[in-house]
């Protein structure tokens, strides 16, 4: 008895709830045939997509809308459908599905819009489904996009293959600013995170190890290690230490500059605890910042520019190029010889970020006009080097008309996530491209959300620094902000 009444009231529910899924899904009749392609936010047409990436929900431009409707359909007969009011939301599982069964092919998307007149059916776009997957997510800061001051934040993983989202870490546990998070190749068994304020440390897990609190600042260095980047060994992280000042422009449109006054490299052993030094790094005349190895580990890859006169304030005149120097991982000895890569100078133009491929390939880097702090350089855009060639060009689909930063790639060397306000010009939002064997680009299509109007609209919020992590990070929040209150460190060794 008790088993059928189950059975009645759950086929009831069933069915209610298909109802209720009928009566919020209209047909889409009697519409008029646009020739033109949609207006969709985000702009999702002609993207190219990892074949494990969430789905691309996404809204119509015009605020007259007052539904939309999505098809998607492959080669074979197989479809997935979503309408909605404010945005389509694809189911996860479908999604998937259907993204699997087309890896390496394009599906077609047929998008209507209903209006006052109502609906109109657009021109149909199409989405390739590339078979190179991604990682399983992404890392970054969530930060007010201030400028001289910065109130909550934290330190954010996010699951590209669906839409959660968690908090590593967020300085409403303690007091100071949580920044220059890094991990080896995306492995978070090796990473590294820096807290700044009254409990400034450098937080150093390695190999899966308990964290440690380190002061990275010593009496033979600038300040403290800053800008990290582990070498692919894990043995080794390059840091730069930076005398670094702000200021407002009184008539750009870049309305901040972020400068460095003084700025070294050095070179961390993690396994004997000392800093490696150069004289060759630490030269006064000389601004030295953005460390990173190469992909093999045998060269030290970074940003250097002709330091000020004292009594300079003409910062538009500080051009970073592009630099190396050999690095010895069996004795972490330099080389004797610094290379310029790109004389970015000569063209009066200045380099920022450098960003190896893990495969040997490329060098991704930032220019801008000057400095070395482009996330409010609205010229910035992002270029690819090829370093089996030397030729080095604009990476067009992944550039706008407005700022391109910060970015990292995904360890199959094969996609790119990078920062940009191309949204709005203020907040900054992930974006991701792919860059085939050959160095070409694809569009660059913002990090998906369920609802992303809605969600853009109201978290008021940039994304900074974002990298790819391999696997969840498994970082204790809770315990790290015990050692990070506990205010005892770990100093840095210097190599004798």
């Amino acid at each position: 008895m008790k088993r059928n009444l189950y059975t009645v009231l759950t086929s009831c529910l069933l069915l209610l709830t298909s109802c209720i899924l009928m009566a919020c899904t209209e047909t889409v009749s009697d519409a008029k045939q646009e020739a033109n392609l949609p207006a969709i936010y985000p702009d999702y047409l002609g993207v190219t997509i990892p074949v494990n990436i969430a789905p691309l929900n996404f809204s119509m431009t015009s605020e007259e809308t007052l539904r939309i409707d999505a098809v998607i359909t492959d080669k074979h007969g197989n479809n997935l459908h979503s309408q909605g009011e404010e945005s389509v939301d694809f189911n996860l599982d479908d999604w998937h599905a259907l993204l699997a069964q087309n890896r390496g092919d394009s599906l077609t998307v047929t998008v209507s819009a209903k209006y006052t007149d109502g609906w109109h059916t657009y021109r149909p776009f199409s989405i390739y489904v590339s078979p190179d997957s991604i990682d399983y997510g992404i890392c970054y800061r969530l930060i007010a996009p201030g400028y001289e001051v910065w109130s909550k934040m934290g330190i954010y993983e996010r699951d590209l293959s669906s839409f959660d989202e968690r908090p590593l870490i967020e300085n409403t546990q303690f007091e100071g600013c949580v920044n220059c998070h890094s991990f080896n190749r995306g492995n978070p068994a090796d990473m590294s995170l820096h807290i700044r304020g009254p409990h400034g440390a450098t937080l150093l897990r390695h190999n899966d190890s308990p964290l440690i609190a380190y002061n990275t600042k010593t009496a033979q260095t600038l300040g403290f290690c800053v800008y990290p980047y582990w070498h692919p060994s894990g043995r080794y992280i390059a840091y730069s230490t930076n005398a670094t000042s702000q200021l407002f422009h009184n008539a750009d449109r870049n309305r901040i500059e972020v400068f460095d006054t003084a700025s070294d490299l050095q070179v961390y052993d993690v396994e004997k605890n000392e800093l490696l030094l150069s004289s060759l790094l630490k030269q006064d005349s000389i601004y030295e910042t953005y460390p990173v190895f190469s992909a093999d580990g045998r060269s030290l890859y970074f940003c250097a520019a002709r330091a000020l006169p004292e009594d300079s304030h003409q910062l538009d005149s500080i051009h970073y190029n592009l630099c190396r120097i050999d690095f010895d991982p069996a004795t972490g000895c330099f080389g004797n010889e610094i290379e310029t890569i790109f004389d970015a100078a000569s063209q009066h133009q200045s380099v920022s970020f450098p960003r190896p491929s893990y495969d040997g390939r490329f060098i991704c880097y930032t220019l801008s006009d000057y400095g070395q702090f482009s996330i409010w350089h609205h010229e910035a855009d992002l270029y690819l080097l090829d370093l089996s060639t030397g030729e080095s060009r604009p990476m067009t689909g992944a550039n706008s008309d407005d700022t391109e930063s910060f970015h990292n790639w995904s360890t199959n060397s094969r996609w790119l996530v990078l920062s940009s306000r191309r949204d709005d010009g203020l907040f900054t939002r992930p974006y991701f491209c792919h860059i085939d064997s050959k160095g070409r680009v694809s569009k660059a299509f913002m990090l998906p959300q369920r609802n992303p109007r809605r969600f853009y609209r109201e978290r008021f919020l940039s994304f900074n620094v974002p990298d790819f992590i391999i696997a969840p990070t498994r970082f204790d929040g809770q315990k790290a902000c015990r050692l990070i209150i506990d205010d005892s460190r770990k100093p840095f060794g210097i190599r004798k």
